[in-house]
Parts: C-alpha cells; sequence; structure tokens
C-alpha cells in the first residue's frame, strides 16, 4: 500500500506540468516511482550515515546520497 498521499504527488505533478490533467493511475504509478525514489534515496543516505559512525542521517547524507542516485 502506498505510503505517500496521492492528493499531494498529483498536486506536485499538476504544478510541474502546466495545464495537463493528470489519470488517476498516472498518480499511482508516479507515487510508487516517487517511493521508490526516497528508498533508494534513504538507503544511501543511511550507509552514509553508518559510514560516519553515527544514527541520525543529517543533510550532508542527502545531499551525497542525492549525487550517487541521481
Amino acid at each position: 500500500m502506498a505510503e505517500l498521499p496521492g492528493a499531494a504527488v498529483k498536486r506536485v505533478i499538476s504544478q510541474s506540468g502546466g495545464e495537463l490533467r493528470i489519470s488517476g493511475s498516472a498518480v499511482q504509478l508516479a507515487v510508487a516511482a516517487a517511493e521508490s525514489y526516497l528508498g533508494r534515496l534513504a538507503r544511501e543516505a543511511g550507509a552514509n550515515a553508518t559510514r560516519e559512525k553515527r544514527k541520525t542521517i543529517m543533510d550532508a547524507d542527502i545531499q551525497r546520497a542525492r549525487e550517487i542516485v541521481g
């Protein structure tokens, strides 16, 4: 089950996509893609924090993870 609210994802897509509408199934796919990306980002950021011997993910960990994950 999706954890990100579809309405929030739809709003971001609508704001970035101009005047176009988005179908319900497209929102579901976007939610799945966003959750997948956030999962990869979190794993990489967590690995960064672990390498630094910390139990807290910091801004720099997210920034490094974004460089690696994309």
